[in-house]
């Protein structure tokens, strides 16, 4: 069994989270995780305080286990559902589009473990001095939005950078990803992509269609130009996105607006046309519908024997 400070840390038997994809990671799927063993993360996305508040007790309702919320910082109710979070008295909170700060010390004061999804080394340096319990150090392999760096090369320099124990992120879906991670440094990984064909997962079932048929190209990445990258399966919709991106007739303002709902009409509406499909760049490698326990056990059973067979490229001394 792969056991580490993270398990003790946050009381769950494996060091894998489910990550907070908005629209996605609803309570049935964060239950089904936190059920199974790994830390399931309710997706706080644009909730008012009152619907985070629902979620978590649906959640409840289903489960004891530890679970997570994670705080989307560019919602224009992430006060409110920082104070939720600290009256509901959640386990873990992960973090992301933003710098947590503003809330750090109120969470962190509450007893809630924080764990804010990072970039970069300076934002990792910056959030350790400030209580983090961890950070997820996502790469630029993930779906939805990005940084620059991949997870290669910035889950080790995270990991140098900070004295508290790092997740690793971006580009991992099996049991030779999760072993990478540790052998990079990390105690830890995150999941998005893996769990969007979960069974308890409830996106559309175009959405889990087009995961399961992706190849290694199946991806792209747009949204620079409006300074928020963000990674997604190549379909009508983004590739359109994609030209006006280019297009210098086209204002911000105007893209901006054709983007907007994008996301939810992929995961409630399966649109081909004005949906968004956020994935992974390892979709190629998600190939089949399991249960959360049974994707937890495959790829911890996978990563065991990769970790324990790893001497066998070492050059036995000849005595």
């Amino acid at each position: 069994m792969i056991n580490t400070e993270i398990c003790s840390l946050l009381g769950i038997r494996y060091p894998i989270f489910q990550g907070g994809m908005a629209w996605v990671a609803d309570a049935d799927l964060a239950a089904a995780v936190s059920e199974a063993g790994g830390l399931g993360i309710i997706a706080g996305m644009n909730m008012n305080g009152e619907q985070l508040r629902a979620e978590i007790n649906k959640l409840r309702a289903k489960c004891d286990k530890p679970f997570g919320v994670n705080v989307m910082l560019m919602s224009p109710y992430a006060a409110e559902v920082a104070d939720v979070i600290v009256e509901e008295k959640v386990p873990v909170v992960t973090t992301g589009a933003g710098n947590p700060l503003t809330f750090m010390k109120k969470w962190v004061e509450a007893g809630v473990k924080v764990i804010p999804v990072v970039a970069s080394v300076a934002l990792a340096q910056m959030v350790a001095k400030r209580g983090a319990t961890a950070v997820v150090a996502e790469g630029g392999e993930s779906g939805g939005h990005i940084g620059e760096a991949n997870t290669m090369a910035l889950v080790p320099q995270v990991a140098d950078g900070v004295d508290i124990p790092v997740i690793a992120a971006g580009g991992i879906a099996d049991g030779r990803g999760y072993a990478a991670a540790l052998m990079l440094g990390a105690r830890g990984i995150q999941m998005g992509t893996r769990f969007l064909v979960a069974k308890e997962c409830n996106v559309h079932p175009n959405f889990k269609a087009k995961v399961l048929k992706a190849g290694d190209t199946s991806t792209m990445v747009s949204g620079r130009r409006l300074g928020h990258p963000v990674r997604s399966l190549k379909t009508p919709f983004s590739r359109k996105f994609a030209e006006l991106e280019k297009d210098p007739s086209v204002t911000d303002e105007q893209l901006d607006a054709f983007g907007t709902g994008a996301l939810r009409k992929a995961v409630t509406e399966g649109s081909d046309a004005e949906g968004a499909f956020l994935c992974g760049e390892i979709a190629g490698l998600v190939n089949k519908e399991q249960t959360c326990r049974e994707i937890l056990e495959e790829m911890t059973a996978q990563a065991e024997r990769i970790l324990s067979g790893a001497g066998k490229f070492l050059a036995q001394e000849n005595l």
